[in-house]
């Protein structure tokens, strides 16, 4: 084990529900247009066999996607972020709640699921951003990316993107930066790998 994938593995935390809403019934591959990046990796998730995983993940495949898994899986992408929860960083928000910005991001994704209102893709009602449409920032929060930034300057872009963004991509943030999207969602670099063969893995610090 490398000492990046010991370090991902020691960042583990609590699951959200995404992981344990699988079904028994066949679940189909549609979404709606331009889904979120969590329509799809649920999507993933809940499909019963590896066979469906891969061709959800390829009829579904898209830049933003592909750079979320390439940050989970692949051991050369470091964040330049520290492990673990995000922390509040406003004092009126420390007073609101007493957590961190992950286990209120955790608690908001599963009520989400419990209400199904999830405020779908375009229909997004509270004109939330989008992961797809801040791929182009990533490079930011990765080793080698933006290394002249400072950590107060780089966790403080962090917390404002996750604060703009709808909750439950929010999440996945917060899952890929350690390494533990598998915690969530059912899904694994060996499916990643079959489904984007593509991929050249390594090399990338």
């Amino acid at each position: 084990m490398t000492e990046a994938t010991a370090k991902k593995t020691a960042a583990r935390r609590k699951p959200s529900n995404s992981k344990t809403t699988t079904s028994r019934k066949t679940v189909s591959l549609e979404l709606p247009r331009n889904p979120l990046m969590f329509e799809i990796l649920d999507l993933v998730s809940r499909q019963r066999t590896k066979v469906k995983k891969v061709e959800a993940l390829r009829k579904h495949d898209c830049t933003t996607l592909r750079s979320l898994l390439i940050w989970n899986f692949d051991d050369s992408v470091i964040s330049a972020l520290p492990e673990g929860d995000v922390p509040y960083g406003e004092e009126e928000d420390r007073v609101k709640y007493s957590g961190t910005l992950s286990e209120a991001l955790a608690e908001k994704s599963r009520q989400m699921y419990e209400d199904g209102n999830f405020s779908l893709g375009n229909a997004d009602r509270n004109a939330h951003t989008t992961l797809r449409a801040q791929t182009k920032n990533f490079y930011h929060f990765v080793r080698g990316g933006n290394d002249g930034l400072s950590g107060m300057r780089r966790e403080t872009m962090f917390i404002n993107l996750l604060e703009s963004t709808h909750p439950l991509e929010a999440e996945i943030l917060v899952l890929v930066k350690d390494g533990i999207l598998s915690d969530s969602y059912n899904i694994t670099k060996e499916i990643v790998s079959e489904a984007y063969p593509e991929i050249k893995w390594g090399g990338r610090s």
